[in-house]
C-alpha cells in the first residue's frame, strides 16, 4: 500500500479546525479508501481501526484506541469553508456521520457530499491536486505542522508560495480567532514549531519571510526546497555487509524496529537522560542513532531483519 493522500487544491486549502487526531483519520479515510479500492462514498461507511491507527502513526495500541474514542466525540462537529465554483462561500461538515465500534476497538465514518466530490473527481484530473505520502506526517506532533506542509507542498514544484494573508492563513492552519492573537505567540507557537518539524520530519525544507504593509505584518511567503533523495552509494566496498545498509527504510519503519522486543532488550541501554524518560523520546532518539550510524545496532541481526516479526514480536503497548 502506498499511502498515497490525495486532494484537491481546493480541499486542501480550505479553512478548518481538524485536532491532530481528526487530521489524521481523515487522512487515513482518504488513503484507505483509494489503495484498498473501496473508493469514497456518500452512504458506505468507512472502517478505521485502532491498530491501524497506531501502525500508520507509530503509537500504541492503547494511545490509539483513546485518540479515536476522542475523535469519536467531536469529529462530527468540525466544519470547513471554501469558495465553490461560483466564488461563493460554502460552509460544510468533514463528516455525515460517525459511530464508535467498541467491540472492534474502530471508529465507522461517512463522508460529506463536499469532501467526497472534491476527492473522487481527482481521478478524472478536473481539477490540480495535492499529493503526499501518509509517511510524511505521520510523526507530527502538531496539527499545525501537518496543515502547513500539506498547504506547502502544493508548491514544491514552483518552490516557492503566493503571500499567504495573516486571517486566511491562521485558518488554514485551524488558529482559532482568540489563540495566540499577538503576533509573537503566533510565530513562536504555531509558525516556528510547524517549520521546525517540516524541516526535521519530511521531504521538503522551508523558510519564510513575513510581508509588511508598513510596520504591520500582513502575511507571510515561503521558499519550499525538495530535499535530495538517498541514493545507494554504487561505490561501496563489495565486501561490506548489507546488513549495516539502512537506505530506503522510513522514518516509520525504523520506528518499528525500534520496538521489536530482541532490538529494546539488546539497544534500549543506549537511550540516556531526556531520551530514556518515555517510550516515544527512546524511539525517537533509536530512530536518530541508526541513520548516524547503522553499524551501531548489529551485534544480533542485520537491522533490516528486525522489520520482519510477528506481531508479537513487538511492544507497541508504552
Amino acid at each position: 500500500m502506498s499511502n498515497l493522500v490525495v486532494k484537491t487544491n481546493r480541499l486542501n486549502t480550505v479553512t478548518q479546525n481538524l485536532s491532530l487526531t481528526e487530521v489524521r483519520i481523515m487522512q487515513l479515510a482518504i488513503v484507505d479508501a483509494r489503495e484498498t479500492g473501496k473508493g469514497l462514498s456518500t452512504d458506505k461507511p468507512l472502517t478505521i481501526s485502532a491498530s491501524r491507527y497506531a501502525e500508520a502513526f507509530g503509537v500504541s495500541r492503547q494511545s490509539a484506541y483513546e485518540a479515536i474514542l476522542k475523535a469519536e466525540k467531536s469529529l462530527f462537529d468540525r466544519r470547513f469553508s471554501f469558495l465553490d465554483d461560483d466564488d461563493k462561500m460554502v460552509k460544510s461538515r468533514w463528516v455525515q456521520r460517525v459511530k464508535y465500534l467498541d467491540d472492534e476497538a474502530s471508529i465507522e465514518v461517512i463522508l460529506t457530499y463536499d469532501v467526497v466530490k472534491e476527492v473522487t473527481r481527482i481521478d478524472g484530473y478536473e481539477q490540480f491536486f495535492t499529493q503526499y505520502l501518509l509517511e510524511q506526517t505521520a510523526h507530527m506532533n502538531s496539527a499545525y505542522s501537518v496543515r502547513l506542509y500539506e498547504l506547502l507542498v502544493q508548491w514544491k514544484t514552483a518552490k516557492k508560495t503566493p503571500v499567504f494573508e495573516l486571517q486566511q492563513f491562521r485558518e488554514q492552519l485551524g488558529v482559532e480567532n482568540n489563540e495566540y492573537q499577538r503576533m509573537y505567540d503566533f510565530k513562536n507557537r504555531v509558525l516556528d514549531v510547524a517549520v521546525k518539524e517540516i524541516n526535521e520530519k519530511t521531504d521538503i525544507q522551508t523558510s519564510y519571510d513575513q510581508v509588511k504593509r508598513g510596520r504591520k505584518i500582513i502575511g507571510f511567503k515561503f521558499v519550499v526546497k525538495e530535499k535530495p533523495k538517498k541514493t545507494e552509494n554504487n561505490q561501496r566496498d563489495p565486501n561490506t555487509s548489507d546488513m549495516f545498509m539502512i537506505d530506503g527504510l522510513t522514518d516509520k519503519q525504523l520506528w518499528r524496529i525500534s520496538r521489536h522486543k530482541e532490538f529494546i532488550s539488546t539497544y534500549s541501554s543506549l537511550a540516556k537522560g531526556d531520551a530514556g524518560k518515555s517510550w516515544s523520546a527512546y524511539s525517537d532518539f533509536i530512530v536518530g542513532e541508526i541513520k548516524k550510524d547503522a553499524s551501531k545496532f548489529s551485534k544480533k541481526r542485520p537491522i533490516r531483519e528486525y522489520l520482519d516479526g510477528s506481531e508479537e514480536d513487538y511492544d507497541f503497548s508504552r
